[in-house]
């Protein structure tokens, strides 16, 4: 069982930054994927960034270039660094641990960001 807590997010203004964490308690950690996810109001979930357990990245065209993920293993803490914030990428934004064998799907309670002037 793995439980996932974001933390960092909050009312920044166009431009701004902020960067989120989600601390996993649990065992194995190094070995699951790592995710950000968002949804905004009325949308549906979307996806934002995604960590292999090797480290490799993969972003979503509307953040690529703005937003960097990283995974600390060894704090068991994976980072969402979001830079050059828009009106658009306010949404209540998830962290998720997923591995395929076995299949394990986790997701946190989520974290409000707010970007507006």
């Amino acid at each position: 069982q793995v439980q996932l807590v974001e933390s960092g997010g909050g009312l920044v203004q166009p431009g701004g930054s902020l960067r989120l964490s989600c601390a996993a308690s649990g065992t194995g950690f190094s070995l699951f994927a790592m995710g950000w996810y968002r949804q905004a109001p009325g949308k549906q979930r979307e996806f934002v960034a995604t960590i292999t357990s090797l480290g490799h990245t993969n972003y979503a065209d509307s953040v690529k270039g703005r937003f960097t993920i990283s995974r600390d293993n060894a704090k068991n803490t994976v980072f969402l660094q979001m830079n050059s914030l828009k009106a658009e990428d306010t949404a209540l934004y998830y962290c998720s641990a997923k591995r395929q064998i076995p299949a394990l799907d986790y997701w946190g309670q989520g974290t409000q960001v707010t970007v507006s002037s």
